[in-house]
């Protein structure tokens, strides 16, 4: 490949073959990492008991990627000015291939929480890399479709990640859940090396140690406070107090020193707050992350645990809520640019809300069926909604600020997701102590709805199988109280985000960005 080759002249005027090969490169690589997050869930049970691990320490599997990636992921604007694009992208590719085989191949606890800590930090650069190179390679007006494709990777990667999880540890072993990506990252490699253009680092940049050491450090902290909260009790612990402390402190010596510094010298390009669009799509894409994908993490528990459901047709009753949102973005992606972006954004929250509604009424005696159309439901609407987000975030941020750009979008989806999954799962367990209490004080012979032969054998501890079985159908019955109790709280939340959306400002049609990205042969 020459790499050297210019680009036709003409916004994007790159032969077709060219954007739809560097489309399927990144695409592999964002649904690569996008698996990853979730792909090592139900593969937990058996990597402890191979790893000699407690229930505890096997966490530290999730955790440790999780936090790197959230650490490493605002460094991504720095490294493509320091080092090129293309560069960091191979970079990131290769390390994070060769961190699966590292899991893989590993014979201790120890060893796979290191190889999960690479695989987090050589990760982290994959999805904002992607999002910024398919609107560069496209012209604005076709802004919406790309997203759409890219929205495809970063949403359906962890809908399917828990199926494909369960398949290969069940099929083959827990090893497996890793070693998928070798081939994965192989094509990704071949075609971002072929066919993106080597474009010279810019070096407008300096690195800001300071500024860096501290936001990781704050954003570590966060991960570890909502990671590990609900197991400690929260502000029962020491731990989380001082995690909470740590937190507060370098975020505050973050914001101060980045005040004093000027722009381009600072860690973290403070020009992109005064972006109205650019931070109006922040605050709803924390809000999207923190609504829908927390309520994304509640149904599969729901279904293993209360249920019965085995993980792999957990997955499989869950992964139509992927299908529904890849048809709603391929809808959605044709509709930006000719439909006013706030219009679409209320079609994708009202779904969602509907989806929600449907969820609230749940139920310990459901079909599969309904289970699988709200999660279709959901999935358009979530399709609906992260499509033209995307395209009004970035449809006036100058493309000398995307990558950075890109990065703090991702970074503040992945923290959304975080509160809001932490928040559910606190007040799961919260909710279910409350419901069993209250569902405890009607088992009494006043009430008629009990038999009296089971209500004789409890009250006289007669038969301590009976009473073992009268609890946990009561603690059953409390859970699913309190997963209705979250789902309508994110309901609430829904509905109260669609008011908010007055707040963005439909972006005008702009000419045509020059796009000078795709090689020639």
């Amino acid at each position: 490949m020459s790499e050297g080759a210019a680009s036709a002249a003409a916004p994007g005027g790159e032969p077709d073959i060219n954007r739809r090969m560097i489309t399927v490169s990144i695409m592999l690589a964002t649904i690569m990492q996008a698996l990853d997050g979730t792909i090592a869930n139900v593969a937990l049970p058996h990597m402890q008991g191979s790893l000699s691990a407690s229930l505890d320490q096997v966490t530290w599997v999730l955790t440790s990627y999780i936090v790197a990636a959230a650490i490493a992921t605002p460094l991504v604007g720095w490294l493509c000015d320091r080092f090129g694009q293309k560069n960091v992208f191979l970079l990131s590719i290769t390390g994070f291939t060769l961190a699966s085989v590292l899991c893989g191949i590993s014979g201790s606890l120890t060893q796979i929480v290191l190889a999960r800590l690479l695989q987090g930090l050589f990760g982290a650069a994959l999805v904002p890399l992607s999002q910024a190179v398919l609107l560069e390679i496209n012209p604005r007006e076709k802004h919406g479709s790309a997203m759409a494709v890219w929205g495809m990777g970063v949403m359906i990667g962890p809908i399917l990640g828990p199926t494909l999880g369960g398949w290969l540890t069940d099929s083959y072993n827990w090893r497996w859940v890793f070693f998928i990506n070798v081939p994965v990252g192989a094509l990704a490699l071949y075609g971002i090396g072929k066919y993106i253009r080597q474009i010279p680092a810019a070096r407008r940049m300096s690195f800001d140690l300071f500024g860096f050491a501290t936001l990781s450090i704050a954003i570590g902290a966060l991960q570890m406070l909502l990671d590990r909260g609900n197991q400690n009790d929260w502000f029962a612990s020491r731990e989380t107090w001082v995690e909470a402390i740590v937190l507060a402190m370098s975020f505050c010596y973050f914001l101060a020193h980045t005040a004093l510094r000027p722009a381009g010298k600072s860690f973290f390009d403070y020009r992109l707050l005064k972006n109205p669009n650019y931070v109006t799509g922040l605050l709803f894409i924390f809000i999207v992350g923190m609504v829908l994908f927390a309520t994304r993490a509640l149904t599969p528990s729901m279904l293993q645990e209360l249920m019965g459901y085995p993980a792999q047709v957990a997955g499989l009753v869950t992964a139509p809520s992927g299908l529904g949102t890849m048809v709603a973005m391929l809808i959605v992606g044709r509709l930006v640019g000719k439909t006013d972006l706030r219009l679409l954004l209320v079609i994708g929250f009202a779904i969602t809300a509907l989806s929600l509604w449907q969820m609230s009424n749940y139920s310990l005696t459901l079909s599969e069926s309904d289970i699988v159309w709200p999660g279709v439901i959901q999935g358009i609407g979530m399709g609906f909604v992260f499509v033209p987000l995307s395209a009004a975030s970035f449809a006036t941020l100058s493309p000398v600020m995307r990558t950075e750009g890109t990065a703090i979008y991702s970074l503040i989806r992945n923290i959304g997701s975080s509160i809001g999954i932490a928040l559910v799962q606190t007040l799961l367990v919260r909710n279910t102590q409350i419901a069993h209490a209250s569902l405890v004080e009607h088992v009494t012979y006043a009430n008629p709805a009990l038999p009296d032969a089971l209500l004789a054998s409890v009250s006289g501890l007669i038969n301590s199988a009976a009473l073992v079985e009268l609890n946990g159908e009561i603690t059953r019955q409390a859970s699913m109280i309190a997963y209705v109790d979250d789902f309508w709280l994110m309901l609430i939340l829904t509905l109260m985000v669609i008011p908010l959306l007055l707040l963005i400002r439909p972006p005008g049609r702009n000419a045509a960005v020059a796009v000078d990205h795709a090689a020639l042969e």
